[in-house]
């Protein structure tokens, strides 16, 4: 079959360097191919040098041949003729990628003729299993969920051969993300599309793909079918990659991780770019760059490469094993001493809202304890956090804390974003010396801080700017430590984070706590990193809790039929055929 899409050395530079380094890319009709690695890798950046939508400043060159029609990236490519209709672009936050001034029907509409512009937006809107009253509704107006299903129908209203999807699903909960996912699969066989998925979901990039292909520093390391490249990995860096990936069905008392961070693409010449974080490296990685080559599984040739030196001595790398419950599984009795928070009957109402945010909910979290509020978007969770540490008052019911009111300093927000979270004019260290001096504390701690979530004391001159999205974060845990904080409410504080970086998230809130004796309300629609984080776990829908339990119970034998959709919706270890 002729390919739909054949990329041949993509390259992309800047000012500072190379930042792809020559990737070679092909999709088939119907075909989905994942793209996976950590931020950093060069993901997003190879998917804008294929849709011509490079920041300024950054240039691509290469040769891109789509329908049998050949164009030169380096040339004044007709982009506005391949985009829309022949390729089309699925951005990760349909909150920003839509205008908030304009009703969905109007853009919807933009990529479809004048004549009978109606008529096909409301066959859109069908397509993608939406009302046709959407149509003049706003951005704003709309779920999370509705709201990717409006960017599928303008993303799709011209045609296009080649879907682009870069991290659709990344703040969906599981049940909206699985019912877009099954939604765009629909809409390619039906349409003969091929589709491209950026992800750091390695779970679901083996659910849903056909060929993975994995890159890191810019330069593609592995790739091949989806069944071989994760349960036969050729390349370390794919191996601890899939590692760091939660597992649903059992509790680990560490998450693997993977030492150090991507480096600079422009920063690696010469060498393997993984060779500093590779425990097999030996001195041939670090003289010459290792070109992608055959890995021989057997008889036939099955399109699986890799950039390694050493494939055959790559191996899966063993989890740890299962950690044993712990006590703190059993929930404290109501209105004992054990209970340091104590939530009863709470019920919130917004204006305008048909059915309450909050309906009568109940909670408890004993001192030292990590409980997980788990559902999806709407069902009440983040509100109830909210209402838990006063940036929402709650219309009735009660929050006590230790057996009695709560205080700002003993109860402390991880907010999910960092980088919106913390003040992008301040350095780290005046963030922190900030909440410090709250607190009634000197700013000669700021070091301390930054040494209990693993950062260096240099860090303190840096701003967000100049951080990861894994650094960030531990900087916003360091700012909610500051004032002393016995509990800490985390609402999904790592669900923008890519595998490797949540995996040292989630281990250091669990070192925390061990070390500090620290309380955890963790908000979250990941019910594998509900299972690793929480000893019990609350099912929240429609603003009220419909299961309740230890997590291993909860999640192993759900009793509510809500939760096991819940669990239904995750993809699965292994790909359905």
């Amino acid at each position: 079959m002729s390919p739909l899409l054949h990329a041949r050395d993509v390259r992309v530079t800047s000012a500072a360097g190379v930042l792809v380094a020559g990737v070679d890319l092909t999709v088939a009709p119907g075909e989905t191919v994942a793209i996976v690695g950590e931020s950093g890798s060069g993901k997003s950046m190879t998917a804008r040098a294929l849709t011509g939508l490079l920041p300024e400043g950054v240039h691509a060159t290469g040769r891109l041949e789509l329908s049998g029609q050949a164009y030169d990236l380096a040339a004044r490519t007709p982009w506005q003729r391949i985009r829309g209709s022949g390729i089309a672009l699925l951005l990760q936050d349909p909150f920003t990628s839509l205008s908030p001034v304009h009703r969905c029907g109007e853009q919807i509409g933009w990529a479809l003729p004048r004549a009978g512009r109606a008529a096909g937006v409301a066959r859109l809107l069908t397509e993608v299993g939406l009302p046709a009253e959407v149509a003049e509704r706003y951005p704003f107006q709309l779920s999370g969920g509705m709201r990717q299903r409006v960017a599928i129908a303008a993303a799709l209203a011209a045609g296009p051969g080649l879907l682009i999807a870069d991290e659709p699903t990344t703040a969906l909960d599981v049940t909206t993300q699985h019912e877009v996912l099954e939604l765009v699969a629909g809409l390619q066989r039906a349409r003969r599309m091929g589709l491209i998925l950026i992800t750091h979901d390695l779970r679901l990039a083996r659910a849903r793909a056909d060929r993975i292909m994995v890159m890191y520093a810019g330069r593609l390391v592995e790739e091949g079918p989806a069944a071989e490249v994760m349960d036969r990995p050729a390349h370390p860096y794919t191996a601890r990659l899939a590692a760091c990936d939660p597992p649903v069905t059992h509790r680990l008392p560490e998450l693997p991780t993977i030492p150090g961070s991507v480096p600079r693409p422009y920063a690696v010449s010469g060498a393997c770019a993984f060779a500093d974080r590779c425990d097999l490296a030996v001195e041939a990685c670090r003289t010459a760059e290792p070109a992608l080559a055959e890995v021989a599984h057997g008889p036939g040739n099955s399109g699986h490469r890799a950039a390694c030196v050493r494939p055959s001595d790559v191996r899966p790398v063993a989890a740890p094993l299962p950690a044993v419950p712990s006590a703190a599984a059993v929930p404290p009795e109501a209105g004992s001493s054990h209970a340091l928070l104590t939530v009863r009957g709470l019920t919130k109402r917004f204006p305008g809202s048909a059915a309450p945010a909050l309906d009568g909910v109940d909670l408890e979290v004993a001192a030292g304890e990590a409980v997980a509020v788990v559902g999806e978007s709407g069902s009440g969770k983040t509100t109830l956090a909210r209402c838990v540490v006063g940036l929402e008052r709650a219309d009735g019911g009660s929050v006590e804390f230790g057996g009695g009111a709560t205080g700002p300093r003993r109860v402390q927000y991880v907010f999910q974003d960092p980088y919106s979270a913390l003040n992008p004019g301040l350095t780290v260290g005046a963030s922190l010396a900030e909440a410090l001096r709250a607190a009634g504390r000197p700013r000669s701690e700021v070091p301390g801080l930054l040494d209990l979530v693993g950062l260096p004391a240099a860090y303190a001159r840096r701003r967000p700017r100049a951080l990861s999205g894994g650094e960030r974060q531990r900087v916003a845990i360091a700012r909610a430590l500051a004032p002393g904080a016995e509990v800490l409410v985390c609402d999904e504080p790592v669900s923008a984070l890519d595998v490797s970086v949540q995996a040292q998230v989630l281990n250091l809130l669990s070192d925390l706590r061990r070390d500090l004796g620290l309380t955890l309300l963790f908000i979250t629609h990941d019910l594998a990193v509900a299972r690793q984080v929480a000893d019990r776990v609350y099912v929240m829908h429609r603003g009220r809790v419909v299961e309740t339990g230890p997590v291993g119970g909860v999640l192993g034998a759900p009793a509510h039929e809500y939760t096991q959709r819940l669990l239904a919706s995750v993809p699965a270890a292994t790909r359905a055929e």
